[in-house]
This record gives structure tokens, C-alpha cells and sequence, in this order.
């Protein structure tokens, strides 16, 4: 009568020491990333403080009025312009509570960092263990999943760090299977659509393999005949999609072309041959001398010495189903799946070149939402590490029970040794200039900060000033995004040349009430455009200001 309650006592004591265990080598893994939560992040201008920015502002919207959270400050006098990218809902939920306490923003987005490495190694090892029957197994594939090269090159890409969502989602798949009910397909929907919300490339490459999984273990476990397998499966569905909806919606209705990519476009951002063998791991750092001889790499996606001698020798012992000494009955239908899923996954990664990527864009139609093939690689690396599993599992049956927990944390340290990149290169934040402070204390107005970058291949400039915003949030003419609005690509050509007649005609159709010149910003060129803005110097009232930048409030235009 008490194994149960007690068996579910010690399932959940199991998952929060593994939670705990899985956020320890988080912080470790990206040390020294602990010790300067309110300072490091990967600052330099473009995706990085853009991310950091992003999470903030999701974070403050959440706390102060919800109903405007796609109403970012950019791109003054759009609306809705959260959505002409990733909106990182997740990432934003999670950095809620760091925002609140400290409105620092890297605070805020520091702590959704160590929260998606960390989900992401508690849910491969979830998944492992349902999978393999072995926590200590399962510890060393999550692990592998969680920390392996692809995700530390990411680092300034926040969503891309999300992948904890994928191998929940799967956990959520077989519970559905081994017992088809409209709640556990529910539960499904949620996992999935909480993946979406969190990275939308992950979110489409969850849903699809749930979609093959659906039909490979219906047909292994011969429950494709059953109607209520299906039912279960379409309650998910829909459960994913009402969630999903809001916030995808906008995202189609704010790029023109409903935001599509054409196949053309993925031929950048695919993976190559060099991408499967580079990585900045200390431990593989000798590696990339070899494949720089080679055509250059478009991607991280090495998974690791140790991950793929434990995946081959999972390999062979799921292959060997007779034995039961060397394997579990379901051992044959997860190297079935997983196998699967990896080698298409490895194969679509290459793009339109290699031709399977070509036949889901113009099949799946949410493939035409996306650029970049090579993003398949944690699909890649999610099915490597749950072979892994197996193989662990096989290594640790060499030895006594008894020394099976010491072995696994000689796997789980070799795993740390191999792919660590320890101390990680964080970069300091830069100060706040103290104008800014007293912005913040003014009445709202829109805001427009130079010198404003025109050029194309410079607009990333603008995320620095979209890092500063944090402090007061007045809505910014300037922007940065996967998309930008047409008139944002006119505006900046003129505004680029501010001090002018033509650059203050801009600023005055968008009401600009304060602007920020950055002397510093502008290097040499100081003196020429200090001298520019003399004509000019009646229309502008200074508020605040040091030697680095002066912060002017617009009382009439030219």
C-alpha cells in the first residue's frame, strides 16, 4: 500500500536533485559568468546586447502592463515590433524575477542564460532515463546534450540556448503512448507550445518530431489502428496551436510577405562538413587547424569525442536485442527513432544543396518561416546523446553495482573536462554614461540617439542603444531586428548624415521630443559635427551631458 506514495516521493526527491545538480554545472559550466551576474554578458554590438535588451523588455512589460508586451521602444512610431523577431516570452518569464529585484538588465537575462543551460540538461536526462532505465546514465546525456559545443557558440543568441523544451516535449510523447488519454495530449501541447514560445526554430523542429515519432512507435507498438491514440495526439495539436497563435500571428502580419524566406536564403546558413567537426572547446581547439585547410565552417555542430564513442557503442548494444544482459527491450526502438530522427536531421542540416531540405520547405509550411538549415544540429546532437545513454548504461554494467555511481561521475567529469571552454570570455557591460539617468526621470517623449547607423552593415550598431534604453524605456527611433521596416531603411539613410535640414525633418515627422549625440561615437569627426550643429543649437535646449555624450531636449525644428 506505501509503494506508491514513497516511489513517488523518491521519483521527485530524484528529479530536484538532478534539477539542482544540472543548475550547479550550469553556473560551473559557464563560470565566470556567476561571479559578474550584474556586469558580463556578450556585449559587443549586435546579437548579444540585443538579446540582453529583449529579455528585459519582455520582463518589464510583463510587470508593468501585459497587454502592450509587443509594443517594444524601437523603431519609433511602429507598434507591435517585439514581433518582427524572436519575442523570447520564455527567457522574458524567467528573467521576471531578477528584473524585479535589481531592474538590471543583465540580471534579467543572465538568469534565463543559466536557466536554459541547466532545463536543458535536466530534460535530456529525463528523457534518458525513461528511455534507458539509468539515472547515472542519464546524467551523462544530459550532459552531453546540454553543454555541447553548438550551445556556448550561441551564447549571444538566447532562444538558440532553449533547447531543454525538445526532449520534454519527447518525455510528454511517451507517456502518451504508453497510455493514449486527452490530458497527457494536452500535456503534450503545452510542452510544445512552450518550446515554440522559446525558440520558434526549436519549436517547429519539436513539432515535427513528435509528428514522426507519432507514426514510428504507433507502428512498433501497434497502436496505429486505435482511435484514441490519434484523438490524444490531435488534443495536443490543438492545445499547441491555441497557445502558439497569439503570438505567431502577429509575427506573419508585421513583415510584409507574412514574413516568409525564400530557399535562396538558406543556402547561407547551412550547415557544411567542416560545421560537424568545429568547435571551441579547449579540448578540440587543435581540431579547427586541421578544417581550417578546408572550406570554412558555417556552423558549430561537433558533438564531442566522448559523445560519439558512447553513441556507437549504444549503437551495437541496442542492436543486439537478444541479450538482455546487454540490452533493454525497447533498446531496438529507440535506436529505430533516434537513429531516425538524427540522420534526417544531419541530412536536412546541409540545406538546399543536399535536397532533403528543399522537399520540407515546399512539403511543411512552416519551413518557410526559417533560414538557417544548420539549426538542425541540436536535433543532431539531442539523438547522439540519447544513444549515448544507452551506451553509458552498457559501460556501466562492466563494473559492481556498487561502483556504478563512482563510474558515472568519472563519465559525467570527462564530459565537463572535454567540452568545457572554462573561463568563459564574457565581456564586461559597459558603463551606463549618467545622462541616461536623468532621461529617465523626464517626461516621456520619443527618442532618437546618434550617430544613427544607415548603412546596412551597420545598423547592428543601433543594440547598443537599445541596451542603454533599459534604464528608461522612452520609445526609441532607433532599432535593431530580423526585420525592419521599410521606412526605418529610408529614415536611416537620412538621419545618417545629422546633423541637416533633412535629418531634422525626419526627427519632426516622428515628434522626437529628445536626442543623445555620442561624441565619442563619432571619433574624429567630433569637431566636424560640433560645428555642423551650431546652425542648429536654438532649436535644442541642453539637459544633461559629460565629455562622452550630451543629451539635448527638441524645443522647436528648423
Amino acid at each position: 500500500m506505501d509503494a506508491g506514495p514513497d516511489s513517488i516521493a523518491r521519483r521527485v526527491l530524484r528529479a530536484v536533485l538532478a534539477g539542482a545538480a544540472a543548475l550547479t554545472l550550469a553556473v560551473v559550466m559557464t563560470w565566470p559568468l556567476a561571479a559578474g551576474f550584474s556586469r558580463l554578458g556578450r556585449t559587443s554590438p549586435g546579437d548579444g546586447p540585443y538579446a540582453i535588451w529583449n529579455v528585459s523588455w519582455v520582463a518589464h512589460a510583463l510587470t508593468t502592463d501585459p497587454r502592450r508586451l509587443l509594443d517594444a521602444n524601437i523603431f519609433h512610431p511602429h507598434p507591435k515590433t517585439l514581433a518582427f523577431s524572436e519575442i523570447n516570452l520564455v527567457a522574458g518569464i524567467v528573467g521576471v524575477p531578477g528584473w524585479l529585484a535589481t531592474k538590471n538588465p543583465y540580471v534579467a537575462h543572465n538568469s534565463a542564460l543559466i536557466f536554459a543551460f541547466a532545463s536543458s540538461a535536466l530534460g535530456m536526462w529525463l528523457l534518458a532515463r525513461r528511455l534507458t532505465g539509468s539515472s547515472t546514465a542519464a546524467a551523462v546525456a544530459g550532459v552531453l546534450y546540454a553543454f555541447a559545443p553548438y550551445y556556448f557558440a550561441h551564447t549571444p543568441h538566447i532562444q538558440l540556448l532553449m533547447g531543454g523544451g525538445i526532449p520534454i516535449a519527447l518525455l510528454m510523447l511517451y507517456r502518451l503512448v504508453d497510455s493514449p488519454t486527452l490530458a497527457r495530449g494536452a500535456a503534450l501541447g503545452v510542452a510544445l507550445a512552450a518550446q515554440a514560445l522559446a525558440c520558434a526554430y526549436y519549436g517547429i523542429f519539436a513539432g515535427l518530431i513528435v509528428g514522426f515519432a507519432a507514426a514510428v512507435l504507433g507502428v512498433t507498438r501497434g497502436r496505429w489502428r486505435e482511435r484514441r491514440y490519434w484523438l490524444s495526439f490531435a488534443a495536443g495539436a490543438v492545445v499547441s496551436v491555441v497557445l502558439v497563435l497569439p503570438f505567431f500571428l502577429p509575427f506573419v502580419w508585421m513583415h510584409e510577405g507574412g514574413g516568409f524566406r525564400t530557399l535562396a536564403e538558406s543556402v547561407r546558413y547551412s550547415a557544411n562538413l567542416p560545421s560537424y567537426l568545429a568547435s571551441p572547446a579547449h579540448a578540440h581547439r587543435w581540431m579547427l587547424e586541421i578544417i581550417r585547410r578546408w572550406p570554412r565552417f558555417t556552423e558549430v555542430l561537433f558533438p564531442g569525442f566522448l559523445a560519439l564513442a558512447l553513441a556507437a557503442i549504444g549503437v551495437l548494444t541496442a542492436s543486439r536485442r537478444r541479450d538482455a544482459t546487454l540490452a533493454a527491450p525497447q533498446d531496438r526502438e529507440t535506436l529505430l527513432l533516434f537513429g531516425s530522427i538524427g540522420a534526417l536531421a544531419f541530412w536536412a542540416s546541409f540545406g538546399p544543396a543536399a535536397g532533403l531540405y528543399s522537399v520540407l520547405y515546399y512539403a511543411i509550411p512552416f519551413f518557410s518561416f526559417l533560414r538557417a538549415p544548420s539549426r538542425l544540429g541540436p536535433v543532431v546532437m539531442l539523438s547522439i546523446a540519447v544513444l549515448a545513454a544507452i551506451g553509458a548504461r552498457r559501460v556501466l554494467q562492466l563494473v559492481p553495482a556498487r561502483r556504478r555511481a563512482a563510474l558515472a561521475g568519472v563519465l559525467v567529469l570527462a564530459a565537463v573536462l572535454e567540452l568545457n571552454q572554462l573561463p568563459f570570455p564574457w565581456e564586461r557591460a559597459p558603463s551606463l554614461p549618467k545622462p541616461y539617468l536623468f532621461l529617465a526621470q523626464l517626461p516621456r517623449g520619443p527618442f532618437a540617439e546618434f550617430p544613427f547607423y544607415g548603412g546596412r552593415v551597420a545598423y547592428h550598431l543601433h543594440t547598443q542603444y537599445m541596451l542603454f534604453s533599459t534604464s528608461h524605456w522612452l520609445p526609441l527611433v532607433n532599432g535593431y531586428s530580423d526585420y525592419f521596416p521599410p521606412d526605418f531603411r529610408e529614415a536611416a539613410t537620412v538621419l545618417d548624415s545629422f546633423p541637416s535640414n533633412d535629418s531634422f525633418a525626419v526627427l519632426r515627422k516622428r515628434r522626437v521630443r529628445y536626442i543623445a549625440i555620442h561624441w565619442d561615437m563619432f571619433g574624429p569627426r567630433r569637431s566636424e559635427i560640433e560645428e555642423r550643429l551650431r546652425p542648429f543649437a536654438r532649436h535644442l535646449r541642453p539637459v544633461s551631458g559629460d565629455t562622452m555624450m550630451t543629451l539635448y531636449e527638441v524645443m522647436s525644428y528648423p
